[in-house]
This record gives structure tokens, C-alpha cells and sequence, in this order.
């Protein structure tokens, strides 16, 4: 009873071809690399393997060099870079990408597990995500009230005290709690809280503080 439907991931909207310059490169050398490369951000190489990647963009060259008048070619990367960047798992659903940019005031973000796999950036999201489209609120709904119907039936067949019908209402709750979760929502009354009111005669056998184990 998990959600089926697929969800985009950061993985799937990332661009692969990531441009990265070295920390001691001028100003100078990234502007000219930002406009070769026709990108807006240049991940920055780490030193070692232990080291963090770090990143530049458009917006600190503007605010940190151009906004001040300051020579391009005295200033280094590593002086005006943001380092350690925060990153993204590339299996991060997209509306958690969504939610850390928004959370950080994110424009742009590598994609990495022990490398550095992609970049994902706000264009991104709006441009390659399936919002439009597939909009989560609308599948979530969806999903919800067919493992709800679900589990009705396997109450009503087995009974509320079997294993199945317990079982089939934690996961219920499960699915209801992830969804307020991904939504960013508050569930004032879960399903099951509805389902006890119209069969009181249910509620010692599903009521929640009842499934702790241990």
C-alpha cells in the first residue's frame, strides 16, 4: 500500500556536464569560463578527496567584484566562493529540492553521493520538474483514498481484530503522516481517528497507542 506513483528525483532533472575551476583561478579566468560555458555557476575543485567542493556563481562576482569596482584579476575564486556548498542526494525527490532551495535561498546546488555527479539549478525545477504536469497534492490525494478504500475492505472481511486489518491501517497511517510531511501540512483528524468515530466498536483494537512493540 506505498505510494506508487514515480517521483521525479534530483537525478533526473540535474545537467550531468558540470563546470568546476580551481580555487587559486582569477575572477578574470571564471567570468570568461561562465561565458564560454554559457553557465551561471562553476563548482569549485576540492583540494584532496577529503576536501568539500565548493561554488561560485554570477550573483558573488556581481555583489562581491563588479558592485565594488574591484579588479577581476587581483580577486581569487577561493575569496569569494561559498565553501563547503550545500549539495543534494541525486535520489532527493524533486519537491525536496524545491523545499532546500527555498529553505537556503538556493539558486543553484551540486548533485553528489561520494563524487560529484550534476548540478541542479532553479531553471531546473521549473523548466524539467513534472509540476505542471503531475501536480503531488493531486496524486497524494489520490493515492490516499485508495489505500484507505482498501483498507476498509480487509476490515470489513477479516474483521477489525485481525492482523491484517491492523496492519493495513498502520500503513495507512504511515502513508497520511509522509503525505502531511511532503506537503508541509497538518493532519487535524487522520483517517483512522474518522473511521473509529463511525465504528466505535473498532477502537480497542485499532487504537494507535496500542501498536508500540518491543
Amino acid at each position: 500500500m506505498s505510494q506508487t506513483f514515480a517521483m521525479l528525483t534530483a537525478a533526473d532533472i540535474m545537467n550531468p556536464n558540470v563546470v568546476t575551476i580551481k580555487g587559486l583561478a582569477t575572477i578574470a579566468s571564471a567570468t570568461q569560463c561562465m561565458r564560454v560555458n554559457k553557465t551561471r555557476v562553476l563548482i569549485v575543485d576540492r583540494r584532496h578527496v577529503h576536501d568539500a567542493y565548493g561554488i561560485l556563481t554570477a550573483t558573488d562576482i556581481v555583489s562581491k567584484v563588479i558592485a565594488y569596482g574591484r579588479d577581476p584579476r587581483a580577486i581569487r575564486v577561493y575569496e569569494i566562493m561559498t565553501k563547503p556548498c550545500i549539495f543534494v542526494s541525486p535520489d532527493l525527490a524533486v519537491e525536496y529540492v524545491a523545499r532546500l532551495f527555498s529553505q537556503w535561498n538556493l539558486h543553484s546546488a551540486p548533485v553528489m553521493t561520494d563524487k560529484l555527479l550534476g548540478i541542479i539549478t532553479v531553471e531546473d525545477l521549473i523548466s524539467k520538474s513534472d509540476f505542471l504536469e503531475r501536480p503531488k497534492e493531486l496524486l497524494f490525494a489520490a493515492e490516499m483514498q485508495a489505500a484507505i478504500q482498501k483498507t476498509k475492505l480487509i476490515c470489513q472481511e477479516k474483521g477489525h481484530d485481525s492482523s491484517d486489518c491492523i496492519q493495513a491501517w498502520a500503513m495507512v497511517e504511515e502513508l497520511q503522516a509522509k503525505t502531511a510531511y511532503q506537503q508541509s501540512t497538518k493532519v487535524d483528524k487522520t483517517a483512522l481517528e474518522e473511521y473509529l468515530e463511525k465504528n466505535p466498536e473498532a477502537i480497542d483494537h485499532l487504537m494507535v497507542d496500542n501498536w508500540c512493540s518491543g
